[in-house]
């Protein structure tokens, strides 16, 4: 019984992170954002294609619904072990795979960091100024993510080795990221990665 209530919390969880604020929101203009820009359902994308509006809108929903996830699985499922966790990676899958837009999402960076937010608040914290720094020195969001994600199981190692169920799980956000960016990577090693840059629309 308790597997089916964690793959229960699962799907819960791959439904909501299933909601896509930025496909939502180019759709509503007739567009849709995965045919603009760099094709990708997320944030920067969004910021360079919709406007800083938009992409406020979908750093803030990508963002709850992985921390909705999580905190409504420990309500809901609260007897069930690692329910919370079946829930983070179902949001993960789902922004990443979306049900509702035919599976093409966006690569999970903002989404997988609320779930590592909820469920190990200091090293996701300091996976997240890690990647900070390195966007802020180099301009290359895509790296920070990268470098960022790569950190949250190193820091979970050390911070809190015994529990290597989140360890595994962080590992997996991690190379869940990585296999997202392949493009990212390819044009970083080719020298044509887009820097960041606020001077595009508004929106």
């Amino acid at each position: 019984m308790k597997i089916f209530l964690a793959v229960l919390a699962a799907l819960m969880g791959y439904l909501l992170g299933s909601i896509n604020a930025s496909i939502i929101i180019s759709k509503s203009r007739g567009k849709d954002i995965r045919e603009m820009g760099s094709g990708n359902a997320g944030t920067t994308n969004t910021l360079r294609s919709l406007g800083k509006g938009a992409a406020a809108v979908t750093l803030i929903v990508d963002i709850l619904k992985g921390v909705i996830s999580v905190l409504l699985a420990r309500l809901i499922f609260k007897d069930v072990p690692y329910a919370d966790v079946c829930a983070g990676a179902g949001a993960v899958l789902g922004h990443n795979f979306p049900l509702y837009y035919g599976f093409r999402g966006g690569k999970g960076v903002l989404t997988s960091f609320a779930v590592a937010l909820v469920l190990q608040p200091i090293p996701a914290l300091l996976a997240l100024l890690i990647g900070v720094v390195v966007i802020a020195l180099t301009k290359y969001v895509s790296l920070g993510s990268i470098l960022g994600a790569v950190s949250l199981p190193i820091i979970c190692f050390f911070y809190n080795r015994e529990n290597s169920a989140i360890l595994i799980f962080m590992t997996c956000l991690a190379v869940l990221v990585i296999i997202r960016h392949h493009a990212n990577i390819k044009r970083l090693i080719e020298g044509n990665e887009r820097k960041l840059s606020f001077s595009k629309k508004e929106g």
